[in-house]
């Protein structure tokens, strides 16, 4: 046993007074949350029903549902990843595995770096000149989705290069000494071991994609259109947007409906979040290491 002296006394209460500290920090950053949660419980939830769910908006969208607006949330999030996550993935393979440390591969973090602290509305800018103008998309979902992929690229390759650094290099020597190439390795060995941590780079991105405004508001997003998209050249309804005008533009709204559309789309964000977190989590418990 060991003997219990002033100093040790001393040391287990500034533990303590630091372990409460700590606890009441977290739970001063978890009680927003819920407050948020709560208030959009009360208010909102009285909207949800299946005709909200399934249905257009109707009488200048101060009534109906926000079938639409989902549908067309769930396009720009699954176009938006389709044309992130390839792109990302090939960046942070070829920043990680393959090149070397000079200059080039220095601007090109400095860059991913700025990417990352462009605000939103200057992103809108870009995919209008880009992607509506320049390549002639027009105001649609791809060039809306595309706009949203760029703004998010910086999230998936550092969330994949940390996850590829992640893996043991004795991983790669291993491979190598047994004759295996580079690409050999990283498509066995390396992305097999590194994908749940890609994963949380996606779920980072799909939180980010689905509640962003200023970026599809100029290049895909209409103020109303009560009938579903048919290809990705289509403009579409967004949750976002939806309760942005429904919110400041549309006089004699019902007061919960712009919490019942709120609800939705963060019960919508939740559960794709909680669907990439199961997955990470299975895979994460079939490593070995």
């Amino acid at each position: 046993m060991f003997e219990t002296t002033d100093l040790n006394q001393r040391n287990r209460q500034v533990e303590s007074r630091v372990k409460t500290l700590f606890l009441l920090m977290t739970l001063l950053l978890i009680l927003p949350v819920l407050v948020i949660l709560t208030m959009l419980v009360i208010k909102g939830g009285p909207m949800l029903s299946i005709d909200f769910l399934f249905t257009e908006p109707t009488q200048g969208m101060t009534a109906g549902g926000i079938l639409p607006a989902l549908v067309g949330t769930v396009w720009l999030v699954v176009v938006a990843l389709l044309a992130s996550v390839p792109f990302g993935v090939a960046a942070a393979l070829y920043l990680s595995e393959y090149a070397a440390d000079n200059w080039l591969t220095r601007i090109i973090n400095l860059a991913i770096i700025n990417l990352a602290g462009v605000p939103s509305i200057v992103h809108a800018l870009f995919g209008v000149g880009a992607f509506v103008l320049f390549f002639r998309f027009g105001t649609s979902i791809l060039a809306a989705s595309l706009t949203l992929a760029v703004m998010t690229l910086p999230v998936v390759i550092v969330s994949t290069r940390e996850a590829l650094q992640a893996v043991p290099h004795a991983f790669r020597e291993a491979c190598w000494n047994m004759g295996a190439t580079r690409w050999q390795t990283i498509r066995r060995v390396v992305l097999p071991n590194s994908i749940s941590g890609i994963l949380t780079g996606v779920i980072l991105e799909v939180s980010r994609t689905a509640g962003e405004t200023a970026p599809i508001m100029f290049t895909g997003a209409a103020f109303y259109l009560p009938f579903l998209p048919q290809s990705v050249y289509d403009q579409t309804m967004a949750m976002s947007l939806h309760l942005f005008v429904i919110s400041t533009q549309v006089p004699d709204v019902p007061e919960g409906l712009p919490y019942g559309v709120a609800l939705v789309l963060i019960g919508m964000v939740l559960s794709m979040n909680a669907l990439s977190i199961a997955f990470r989590t299975y895979l994460r418990g079939k490593k070995k290491w």
